[in-house]
Parts: structure tokens; sequence; C-alpha cells
């Protein structure tokens, strides 16, 4: 029964807390990893192993796959969720933080993949699930760190899926627009302390308040909702190779397929206009 077995990484609150749960309730075995353990005492009530896990930890990621394949042989299923978002003026944000930036949302979903490859390959099967963004298709001003973070997670996962296939693992890509989650505040405030004063000021409140928008706004995106799609990655016996999900997300896509770079530039900008009121 290896093969119903899940891993999740940032699994303490938002999609990766729903996640835990829709998987458990599909019938898998759920392995939930984070770095702050305390948040994800409520699973444990359901059935579910809550582990410690670090993805910028080398020896933290490798304890928590050999914890789940000691007891299953191999992890079944890899929800790679573990991300946030830093955004502020190229100019401004600290090198050290566009590095560590890569580290979590980047090198971390790679660090974890490889663990789990070895153990998917000699069986024959597995699914690594990605959770990307609609940011992984298109882009904002003051996220240049965060969005080459999720098109290097798109790219990665289109190779992967090549590179992979023929030893039965199959990779699937989940592209969640704005989520109702604490991400959206942790990156506004921490776009005003990186950029809320000096050269780049008014577009740090315009883009401050949009992220903001996403935290407890009835347009968002419940995380039930992309945990559901998840859940389908997961079990479809032929998944689609990426999922869109949440309002606006394929409107948003569909309009970056045809417009023009310069035509998306004003419409996005235009966007979050309403934000300046």
């Amino acid at each position: 029964m290896s093969e119903r077995t899940a891993l999740v990484t940032g699994a303490s609150t938002g999609i990766g807390f729903a996640a835990a749960m829709a998987l458990r309730d599909a019938g898998f075995t759920v392995y939930a990893g984070a770095r702050r353990v305390e948040k994800m005492e409520p699973l444990k009530a359901h059935g579910i192993n809550v582990l410690s896990l670090d993805v910028t930890n080398d020896s933290s990621m490798v304890h928590a796959v050999g914890t789940v394949e000691a007891a299953h042989g191999r992890v079944g299923v890899l929800v790679n969720n573990a991300g946030y978002g830093s955004y502020g003026s190229m100019e401004e944000v600290p090198l050290s933080e566009g590095r560590r930036q890569f580290e979590v949302n980047v090198l971390g979903l790679a660090r974890m993949t490889q663990l789990v490859i070895p153990g998917m390959r000699q069986a024959g099967n597995g699914r690594i699930i990605n959770v990307s963004s609609i940011g992984g298709k298109i882009y904002e001003p003051l996220g240049a760190w965060y969005h080459g973070t999720k098109f290097a997670v798109e790219g990665m996962s289109d190779s992967l899926r090549l590179e992979l296939k023929p030893h039965g693992i199959g990779v699937v890509i989940i592209e969640p627009a704005g989520t109702d989650t604490e991400w959206g505040t942790i990156a506004g405030e921490a776009l005003m302390v990186a950029s809320g004063e000096g050269p780049y000021k008014h577009q740090a409140h315009v883009m401050a308040a949009a992220l903001a928008s996403t935290s407890g706004q009835v347009l968002s995106t419940p995380p039930g909702v992309v945990a559901k799609a998840i859940v389908r990655a997961a079990t479809a016996k032929r998944p689609r190779t990426r999922y869109p999900v949440g309002r606006g997300a394929w409107s948003v896509l569909a309009l970056r397929r045809v417009l023009p770079d310069r035509v998306f530039d004003a419409v996005l900008w235009n966007s979050y206009q309403r934000f300046t009121r």
C-alpha cells in the first residue's frame, strides 16, 4: 500500500494543511511536514503523521523521507508545497534574501524530489506534485525573485515529467491563483520592509495592498479548493500535466497566452490601480 502513502511539505497552514486533510480523507496514509510543528497539532487528531521538516536543511529532508520509507518502503506521492513569496525591488532586496527564496521554493523542492525518486523508480510508479502558481506563467512588479522561482518550478517540472515517465513516475503541476491564506499578508509585509520607502514606494504600497487582498477576502480561493485539485492529481489514472485552480486562474492564463507582452503589462498594472483608492 505504499502507493497510498503521501508526504506533504509546508503543511502547517494553508494549502499544505488542507492537502494533508484531503489526502487523508481520500484514503492515503499521510505524513505532513513543516518547520512549525506546533501548527500541525490538529492534524494528529485526524490520524495524520506529523514530521519536523525544514526544506533548507538537508538532514531534515533526509530524515523525513527516511521516516516514511522505513514505515512503508517508499513515498507513493510527494506534494512539494513548501514555499513563500519574497517581494521587493531587485535594487533593494539583498542578494542573500534572493538566494533564500530560491533555496526554499526551488532547491528544497528539488532535493525532496531527489530523495523520493529512487524508491519510486524501483517500484515502477509514484507521483510528484509540485505546487507552483499562476505566478509561474505571469509576473508582477516587485516580484522578480518570487516569480523567478515559480518559473523555475514550471520548467523543472516539465523536464522531470519526460525524464521520469519511463520509470512510471508522474509529475504534475498545481497552479493556484490568489488563495485565502496568510501567504499574501506575510508577503506584503515583507515587501513594505524592503521597498516601502524610497524610489519604489508607490508600487510597493499598491502591490502590498494587492497581496494582502488575498487573505480573508470573498474573491480569494479557499485552500480546500486547491487541495481538491491536489487529490485529483494524486489519484487520477492519467492526470493532467498541470491544474490551474482558483478564481480567475484560467482567464488570467488565457490572457497571458493571447496578449502581446506590453498589452498584458498594461492590463496587469491597471488591474492593480483599484488598490490605490
